[in-house]
């Protein structure tokens, strides 16, 4: 409960404070990257119900002769770049923190094809809501490898308090100005998971 009451209170602080500047974002996607100026997206919530995430847009929708999509790396802008870097694409999921689809803390919510792909432990990670930002964000981010984001994850769901939160919060706020761990090197995006390699090294 004091959770929910937490999130509730600092998205609506934050919605209102970041309301202008959400306002000139929202021109900016639409003139730079183009229509719509939202990127949704079904992830899995707590305990795998699959809920429907807002971002702002940080690619174009530019494809090949035959239609496919390009490879994120062509299509990610400089702009694109800019929000990601600081977080700013991030804004619109308050929405989500509002709704109770997620909590301003809490494991990231990652792709519904994941789910059966994880160990039992792994699978953990969503016996709570998931999160904007997390253990795992403010201990690596990108940079480090999907078994260690994991362990991080369930290490926040056997761990939680709201003094950690709060401390999870004072760490994201100091990654935001200074941006690091974005991206794995040589990677536009992060890269898929496959699957659990400790399992799939029993299984060779």
């Amino acid at each position: 409960m004091i959770k929910r009451l937490f999130d509730l209170t600092v998205a609506l602080i934050i919605m209102i404070l970041f309301a202008p500047l959400v306002a000139v974002l929202w021109v900016l996607v639409r003139v730079y990257l183009g229509s719509p100026v939202l990127f949704s997206q079904e992830r899995p919530g707590m305990y795998g119900k699959i809920i429907r995430l807002h971002k702002f847009r940080t690619m174009t929708d530019q494809r090949d002769a035959q239609g496919a999509l390009l490879p994120d790396a062509e299509r990610m802008t400089a702009f694109g770049v800019f929000l990601r870097n600081w977080s700013l694409d991030e804004l619109p999921q308050l929405i989500n923190v509002l709704r109770g689809d997620i909590s301003l803390v809490g494991p990231r919510p990652l792709l519904p094809e994941y789910l059966p792909l994880y160990s039992t432990e792994q699978a953990r990670r969503h016996d709570v809501r998931p999160g904007i930002t997390g253990w795992a964000q403010v201990n690596g981010r990108n940079s480090i490898s999907w078994e260690e984001k994991f362990a991080l994850d369930v290490w926040y769901v056997d761990n939680q308090s709201f003094w950690l939160d709060i401390k999870i919060l004072w760490m994201t706020f100091l990654r935001v100005v200074r941006p690091v761990d974005i991206n794995q090197d040589g990677q536009a995006t992060v890269s898929r998971f496959t699957g659990d390699s400790s399992q799939q090294q029993k299984g060779m």
